[in-house]
């Protein structure tokens, strides 16, 4: 029998926390609950209240919380004193880690990377990969895309479309030009054949990138899915102009699209490839930055982190690749998944014609509702239902599902049986308002 939400009512005491941390906190403000426990898909309040996250920690768990092959594997390597921290020395957890991340996923898609350990967070691969891009082109500019999300610090925000975000930053954020994603003028208009347009016109203002940094899916841009066609596109435009691609996989990757990497459907390899979230398999801080090896132009200590070395994170991420991605099986249940979320999401959006429209791909989609209110509304009433989501997009307008893989079709039905009546609880008022 399948766990059924149960949310608590009673705020939590957080006088601690307003007294002692930043205002810029954020979602603990729309789910204001003290967090004690976590297991699986299921997160409990110190009230005994508990929780379907269909959040992930922003798809940080494509495994669930505190998966048990993960939590003893570094259980066993903590209780056996091994290495927690190590900068860039050479350790047995870091050998077990690239030789598991070479046999398991790279030599089976013929891809041949170098690995760069970067700081702890994805920002930090993106700075990694776009310093590096500069450094071996000698070009300055950046192509990024509409509506792309790549971290907070001042490179990758330049990155970031979000004016919310940049708005941050302080300072100008330069160097980088944002064109148009795909799909974004509608599907009538090839962004990609108005990109090469751009770059094969010397008086078109556009200069030369050193790098086009592009998401298979934009995951904080609101669920916008690069076809396949489109990034095989892109990667040409890249390779014709002398510019390395980077494939920003920190969100989309791990399996959350189904196959390890978003890219995979398009058949391209990429110069560069960004990972971090889910990398860990438990949520442990830990970032990566992949690259061909003839690229690989970096002198001793010119880029590093405090933090590139950590070792638990090693023991969880390659317990992660041993048991997740050996062999064809999860990947075939994720896509099944996928496909089970894909038919709940039309199902919840059919009522409402073209006012709620289905986005994203494999455990990566949701319902665009037009409005960051009415939005906002499905995911408040959500979680005062025991479910806990979050929306994405420019206004905030998209309800997305960013469940573990791991869930369970009947658990994944609950969810989607919550969020369906959230959401026409939230839709009523709009469309007796158009009906009057």
């Amino acid at each position: 029998m399948t766990m059924m939400p149960k949310p608590t009512a009673t705020l939590p005491d957080v006088s601690t926390f307003d007294r002692m941390e930043s205002r810029v906190r954020s979602y603990s403000r729309a789910m204001p609950r003290l967090f004690t426990k976590a297991q699986g898909v299921w997160m409990e309040d110190a009230q005994g209240g508990r929780y379907l996250d269909l959040l992930s920690g922003c798809s940080s768990l494509n495994y669930g919380h505190n998966h048990p092959v993960l939590k003893q594997a570094l259980m066993d390597y903590i209780a056996s004193d091994g290495v927690t921290h190590s900068l860039d020395l050479h350790t047995e957890a870091k050998e077990e880690f690239l030789a598991e991340l070479e046999s398991t996923i790279l030599a089976p898609r013929g891809l041949s990377y170098r690995a760069m350990f970067t700081g702890p967070t994805g920002t930090n691969a993106v700075e990694a990969a776009l310093k590096l891009a500069r450094k071996v082109t000698g070009r300055q500019h950046v192509i990024a895309f509409t509506n792309g999300f790549h971290g907070m610090t001042l490179g990758a925000l330049a990155c970031t479309g979000n004016a919310g975000k940049r708005g941050g930053a302080g300072v100008p954020l330069t160097h980088v030009s944002h064109e148009p994603f795909d799909g974004y003028f509608g599907p009538d208009v090839d962004t990609a054949e108005l990109l090469e347009q751009r770059l094969s016109d010397p008086s078109s203002g556009l200069d030369k990138p050193a790098a086009i940094l592009v998401e298979p899916v934009q995951g904080e841009g609101g669920l916008n899915v690069a076809s396949p066609a489109w990034l095989r596109r892109i990667a040409d435009i890249a390779k014709r102009h002398g510019a390395l691609l980077i494939l920003d996989e920190i969100q989309a990757g791990c399996g959350r699209t189904g196959d390890f990497f978003a890219f995979e459907a398009a058949g391209i390899k990429p110069d560069i490839v960004t990972l971090a979230k889910s990398l860990s398999g438990m949520g442990l801080p830990f970032a990566l930055t992949l690259f061909r090896p003839e690229l690989d132009q970096w002198k001793p200590g010119e880029h590093n982190g405090t933090f590139r070395g950590n070792n638990h994170a090693f023991i969880t991420a390659a317990a992660a690749l041993r048991h997740f991605w050996r062999d064809g099986a999860f990947e075939r249940e994720v896509k099944a998944r996928g496909e089970f979320l894909g038919k709940c999401l039309r199902e919840i959006a059919a009522p409402y014609g073209d006012r709620v429209r289905l986005k994203g791909r494999g455990m990566m989609q949701g319902i665009d509702v037009g409005s960051g209110e009415i939005a906002d509304q499905i995911t408040a009433a959500a979680f005062a239902r025991g479910v806990i989501i979050e929306t994405s997009g420019a206004h905030d307008e998209v309800v997305k599902v960013l469940a573990p893989l791991t869930i369970t079709e009947q658990e994944l039905a609950t969810g989607m049986r919550i969020l369906r009546e959230c959401t026409q609880q939230a839709m009523a008022p709009a469309f007796q308002a158009a009906a009057e």
